[in-house]
């Protein structure tokens, strides 16, 4: 389990500090520059929005989600496209929407290529990402980018995961787990509130924040919004995970699947 004892006594000068700027103001876009941002729905997301908003360098036109258009879902979270849509409605931004079927990278770049370049067309130089420290997915969407001349923004780059995450509970946001990935946590880390309690009981080799794929959650409450999003959390459903190597044998991957909350609109 991972000790907070030394954690617990820097929360109460951290939010002390940091809840002094918790009130959201919308920033004025008068000659700033103009920056798409990528939302998952997730606490990064949430907490890198809050930063950018809150320092007010950027216009943030929209933000942008990518959504399984068979299954109607986030990739990767498993939320319903209709919650991520309530989201954008409670802090104001417009939603934009990029489909994936195939799920795979080549589909992905060609359309992430399309939508970059019509958003360049419309005066928007960089996108906002949540992304911590994965140099790797850094690199990558910086790669894709610079195709088409335009930057990355990265608010949260390099900061401690264990501090981000105690600033994200203590400056009032309140998220859910909806994806799991059970090589590090088992079924009943699915659907539960993230908190200190849930911080603390992470074992040793989890990221607080998750970063590294262990979890992912939905914040439905917090500063950037004007109202919680109401949500029940329902079944739990496992998917198995299937790799095969190019000679068609199925190897064993440390992770065989990921368990997933339903989450609802209430």
């Amino acid at each position: 389990m991972r000790d907070m004892g030394k954690e617990g006594k820097e929360i109460g000068t951290l939010s002390e500090s940091y809840n002094k700027s918790t009130e959201f103001t919308p920033a004025s876009s008068a000659e700033k520059p103009k920056a798409i941002f990528c939302w998952s729905g997730g606490k990064d997301s949430a907490f890198a929005l809050y930063k950018v908003l809150n320092e007010k360098e950027f216009e943030v036109t929209c933000l942008f989600t990518t959504v399984n258009e068979n299954f109607k879902r986030v990739s990767m979270h498993g939320v319903k496209e209709e919650l991520i849509e309530e989201q954008t409605k409670s802090i104001g931004i417009p939603l934009l929407k990029m489909y994936v079927k195939e799920g795979s990278n080549e589909e992905y770049e060609k359309n992430m290529e399309t939508f970059l370049l019509e958003q360049k067309s419309k005066g928007v130089e960089y996108v906002i990402f949540g992304d911590i420290f994965l140099e790797d997915l850094r690199a990558y969407r910086d790669a894709n980018l610079a195709k088409v001349g335009m930057k990355g923004v990265y608010p949260l780059w390099k900061q401690s995961t264990a501090r981000l995450a105690t600033e994200f509970i203590t400056s009032g946001f309140k998220t859910i787990t909806c994806c799991i990935n059970d090589a590090y946590l088992s079924e009943k880390e699915v659907g539960k509130v993230f908190d200190l309690n849930f911080l603390k009981n992470l074992p040793e080799e989890v990221d607080p924040c998750g970063e590294n794929g262990e979890f992912h959650t939905f914040c439905y409450d917090g500063p950037i919004f004007k109202k919680p999003i109401k949500i029940v959390a329902k079944e739990k459903v496992y998917k198995p995970l299937e790799i095969k190597t190019d000679s068609g044998h199925q190897t064993k991957p440390k992770t065989q699947g990921f368990w997933f909350c339903e989450l609802s609109h209430e």
